[in-house]
Order: structure tokens, then C-alpha cells, then sequence
């Protein structure tokens, strides 16, 4: 199921609570989904260098992230059987397209934080009751 077109019927999109493509979008936006899939754009990575890369994520929720990711077909769990273990991660063909886009949304997101910043500050004022000048 995609994307409704009928509003009508709430479990016809991922709007809908019951729609399995609800769970794979949270799974790819999740905050650690998108940041890991734009990582692996770039290349494979082992695990240490991976959570070096992306900063800030914890190694528990890394390693959820990356089962989720892997479960869902998005990423590829490379274990090679040498002492000691080496795990590489890379993207499938699907984690490569799910990548493309969330990459594009997150170039997106960049170029409009200012915009984004502007409006948080017209909404903060408003919010004190302090006037804001017309744009």
C-alpha cells in the first residue's frame, strides 16, 4: 500500500495505523536510519568506523538501527569468518534507492534551516507577545 489518494479510507495509506509501509518509513526516517543510510552512500563500513562516522549513537542503538535496517533489506551485514571478526555494512540495491531519497530530503533540509530558524524565532516572539516586523 502506498501513499492514499483516497481520504476516505484511513488504512489505505501509511497514513493509516495498520499500514505496514507506516513501519518502514519509520524504520528509514528514523533519526539513526536516515543518518546510517546517507553513510553508506558513501561506502561500506565496519561497525566502530560507522559509529565514528555518524557521532553521537550509542553502540546499542547502532546495532538496533543496523538490524532493523538489515531485516527490512535496506542494509547488507557482511561477516567475515577471520580472527578477529570483521562485520562489514554496505547498502543493498533497495538501501541504495531508500539512501537517494532521504539524502535528497536531507539536502533539502539543509539549504532551508534558515528559513526554518526564521520561522521558529516569529513563532517564539508571537508566543511572548512580542510583535514581530512584517517580512
Amino acid at each position: 500500500m502506498g501513499v492514499s489518494e483516497d481520504r476516505k479510507n484511513p488504512l489505505a495509506g501509511v497514513d493509516g495505523g495498520a499500514c505496514p509501509a507506516r513501519l518502514v518509513l519509520e524504520h528509514v526516517t528514523s533519526r539513526w536510519g536516515v543518518l546510517i543510510l546517507i553513510a553508506l552512500r558513501e561506502r561500506s563500513y565496519r561497525f566502530s568506523e560507522l559509529r565514528r562516522h555518524v557521532g553521537g549513537v550509542s553502540e546499542k542503538m547502532l546495532t538496533q538501527t543496523l538490524q532493523t535496517l538489515e531485516r527490512d533489506g535496506f542494509v547488507h551485514r557482511d561477516a567475515k569468518p577471520v580472527i578477529p571478526p570483521r562485520v562489514d555494512y554496505s547498502l543493498t540495491a533497495l538501501g541504495e534507492e531508500a539512501a537517494r531519497q532521504v539524502w535528497e530530503l536531507a539536502r533539502w533540509t539543509d539549504r532551508r534551516v534558515p528559513e526554518v530558524e526564521e520561522a521558529r524565532l516569529r513563532y517564539d516572539r508571537a508566543r511572548r507577545g512580542v510583535a514581530t516586523p512584517s517580512p
